[in-house]
C-alpha cells in the first residue's frame, strides 16, 4: 500500500489536475508521435481496466478521455496535456490482451506499447492498471517484463476498487504486493483506486506531483 502523502503534495496535486487539460494528440504508430517535450506519465493495462475513467477522474472531467463498454477501442497512443506552465502530459495507451480483436490487430497495439515504453526519452512513469476484481493475470506479467528491461519507472495501480468486498481486496493487494517483489525494477508502493468513488485519487496526484518535482531537481 502507498505511504500517505503529505497535505502538501495532495493540495499540489489538486492544484494541477483541478487546471486546464485538454486533448492533443492521436498517434497510431510510433512514427506519428508528438514531439517531445516536458515531461510525461503513461497508463498501460489490459482492455476494460478503467484507464479512460482513470483519467478522467484524475482531472475532474466526465469526457476528456473517451470511455467505452467494449474493451479494445482505445487503439492509439491517446496524448492530454496540462496547464501551460506545468509541462505535464497523460497518455492513455491502447489496452492490451484483448483477445477478441483481429490476431493483426492486436500485435500492431503490442509492437506500438513495447516501442513506445523503451524509446520515449520523455516518459517518465508508467502506471499499469490492474482490475482489482480480477488481480494480476499473466499478460499483465508481460508487460511488467517489458518495463523491466526498460529504464522506465513504473508502479501499479489497483483499479475498481469499489467493486471488491472489502475481505477480497485485501487478498488481492496481499497478492499483487507478493507478485511485485519478484520486480525489483517496480515501484515498491502499490495505489488503491476507484475512479467512481474518487478514492485512491488524491493520493495518485500527489504520486505524480512528488514525480515532477524529483525530475527537475
Amino acid at each position: 500500500m502507498a505511504a500517505e502523502p503529505d497535505a502538501k503534495l495532495i493540495e499540489q496535486g489538486r492544484k494541477l489536475f483541478a487546471g486546464d487539460w485538454r486533448f492533443i494528440w492521436a498517434s497510431p504508430s510510433i512514427e506519428t508521435l508528438p514531439p517531445m517535450a516536458g515531461l510525461e506519465v503513461a497508463f498501460a493495462g489490459r482492455s476494460n481496466v478503467g484507464k479512460s475513467s482513470l483519467i478522467n477522474a484524475l482531472t475532474g472531467r466526465s469526457n476528456l478521455a473517451r470511455t467505452s463498454h467494449t474493451p479494445g477501442r482505445t487503439q492509439e497512443l491517446i496524448f492530454f496535456e496540462g496547464p501551460e506552465k506545468a509541462g505535464f502530459r497523460l497518455v492513455d495507451m491502447p489496452g492490451y490482451g484483448y483477445a477478441s480483436a483481429p490476431k493483426t490487430k492486436v500485435a500492431s497495439w503490442t509492437e506500438l506499447i513495447h516501442k513506445f515504453l523503451l524509446g520515449r526519452a520523455t516518459l517518465a512513469r508508467v502506471y499499469v492498471l490492474i482490475d482489482a476484481r480480477h488481480g494480476i493475470k499473466d499478460v499483465d506479467l508481460d508487460v511488467l517484463k517489458t518495463l523491466d528491461k526498460s529504464a522506465v519507472s513504473y508502479q501499479v495501480v489497483l483499479t475498481k476498487a469499489d467493486q471488491v468486498k472489502a475481505g477480497e481486496l485485501k487478498t488481492v493487494i496481499a497478492d499483487t504486493t507478493a507478485a511485485l517483489a519478484k520486480h525489483p525494477a517496480a515501484f515498491p508502493e502499490l495505489l488503491v483506486t476507484s475512479s467512481r468513488t474518487g478514492d485512491g485519487m488524491p493520493e495518485l496526484r500527489a504520486a505524480m506531483v512528488r514525480l515532477i518535482e524529483e525530475r527537475r531537481r
